[in-house]
């Protein structure tokens, strides 16, 4: 999958279409972030387009691309995980997208927050509270 444009959308705003960035060098956790998020977060708020990405390389040129209304990044992505990535796209892009961390266990919230990523989601993976946390994003970044 792959996207270069967003329709604009805010909150309110059911008939736009967002994109958004799924980090993770695992199939299985990039299907079950898609399948448990599904194509609207909340009532209320508009689609969802997703955009895949496999590799630290990989995010970092769709990211340069496209225009993501949140990043979703696996912390426990081999080789580069996404709480390095988190960092260094807060550090490197003015304006970063809203980046919500997948995290190992409950106990590595500090990672989330030395990674200055705006959320977390912990193993195993709750859909509605993966769920919940993508909506509580995608308002707060459409309130600004």
């Amino acid at each position: 999958m792959t996207s270069t444009q967003t329709t604009p959308a805010r909150a309110g705003d059911e008939t736009g279409t967002v994109d958004l960035l799924i980090y993770s060098d695992d199939v299985d956790t990039r299907r079950a972030v898609i399948e448990a998020v599904g194509r609207r977060a909340a009532k209320g708020l508009p689609l969802i387009r997703w955009t895949e990405a496999a590799t630290h390389g990989g995010v970092l040129q769709k990211v340069a691309a496209g225009h993501f209304a949140l990043l979703v990044l696996d912390g426990e992505a081999a080789k580069v995980g996404g709480m390095a990535v988190s960092r260094q796209l807060k550090s490197e892009i003015y304006d970063c997208p809203p980046i919500l961390l997948l995290t190992g266990r409950p106990q590595d919230a500090w990672l989330a927050t030395w990674s200055e990523a705006d959320g977390y989601v912990s193993a195993p993976l709750d859909p509605i509270e993966l769920q919940e946390a993508v909506a509580r994003l995608l308002r707060e970044r459409a309130a600004k």
